[in-house]
């Protein structure tokens, strides 16, 4: 009994100190976490005081995505000879120069997939890449301050596909007003009097029009984060039919020597293209009759910071 009694004893006293040693590690490790967190606000206030210096601000980010399959004699599936795949590329870039009297701000987005569905045991199928998601938007505002959160501004930005139907169609925004800029990575467009010229070859669905702009531009590098929220908005005078919405949000996370995982998401709205479209298949839509649906991609993969 003396001997079950020491044992029990030296047991508890054993899971004593080991709770109390692991306790204390416990504690080190907040205060450590604590000091890395101390340190990290300091280098991210270094950084935004370097960020808000007058001169040039450039960089660049995107996202690899990339799916390849094939199966031989795989029953299971309705086509058991099969090769496919989906590849697709993103890129955000920009260049900034912010002065004591004015700024010029140039960014770009380019997004684009192809995809293979090939049927082996089917000689007239497709076997080749086809065309994907095709995005691509470029666009530079100037504008010369009014104090330190306002400014007056002029905005150009031209939005098209590169590989199918390049520029039709194609948006290019030419207007002036006045830009917002409530913090360092924040901008927001206002502006007021903005023609939108439409380029495509179908002139009875795509019009030009005068109307209002609207951006709104996030652009953020927080250690190993690079962030991108872009919105561009057209209302038009004319016709609300004319009038167009794309949101792209783009997100990298670097792991290891500029490369690390990437997401971009985008939104677009766009009564002009879905009537375009429908007419390919209904001859009788029109701007009143067409379901003009939401559009939105997504692509996941490896990123690379620059």
């Amino acid at each position: 009994m003396k001997k079950i009694v020491l044992t029990l004893a030296l047991a508890f006293v054993a899971t004593v100190g080991f709770s109390q040693t692991e306790e204390e590690l416990k504690g080190q490790l907040g205060a450590a976490k604590d000091s890395i967190a101390a340190i990290q606000g300091r280098a991210d206030a270094i950084q935004g005081e370097i960020d808000a210096l007058p001169g040039w601000k450039k960089g660049a980010f995107g996202t690899i995505g990339a799916n390849l399959s094939s199966f031989n004699n795989w029953y299971g599936q309705g086509t058991p000879d099969l090769s496919s795949g989906s590849i697709g590329v993103t890129v955000n870039a920009f260049a900034n120069l912010n002065e004591e009297k004015f700024f010029w701000r140039n960014s770009g987005n380019l997004n684009l997939a192809w995809v293979k569905f090939d049927d082996k045991n089917d000689d007239t199928d497709d076997d080749s890449f086809k065309n994907g998601t095709d995005v691509f938007n470029i666009s530079s505002l100037y504008g010369r301050k009014l104090n330190e959160k306002w400014a007056i501004s002029g905005l150009a930005e031209y939005r098209t596909t590169i590989l199918d139907n390049f520029n039709d169609p194609g948006y290019l925004d030419l207007g002036v007003g006045a830009t917002w800029t409530p913090i360092t990575d924040l901008v927001v467009v206002i502006h007021p009097l903005n023609y939108n010229f439409v380029f495509s070859d179908n002139d009875a669905v795509f019009e030009s029009s005068l109307g209002a702009k609207i951006v709104a531009d996030y652009t953020r590098q927080i250690g190993a984060v690079n962030f991108k929220s872009n919105l561009s908005m057209f209302q038009s005078y004319k016709s609300g039919d004319l009038s167009n919405l794309t949101w792209i949000n783009s997100f990298g996370y670097t792991l290891w020597n500029g490369i690390g995982l990437g997401f971009e998401f985008g939104l677009r709205d766009n009564k002009q293209e879905a009537l375009n479209f429908a007419l390919t298949d209904t001859p009788t839509e029109t701007f009143d009759t067409v379901d003009n649906k939401l559009q939105t991609y997504f692509l996941v993969g490896l990123n690379y910071s620059l």
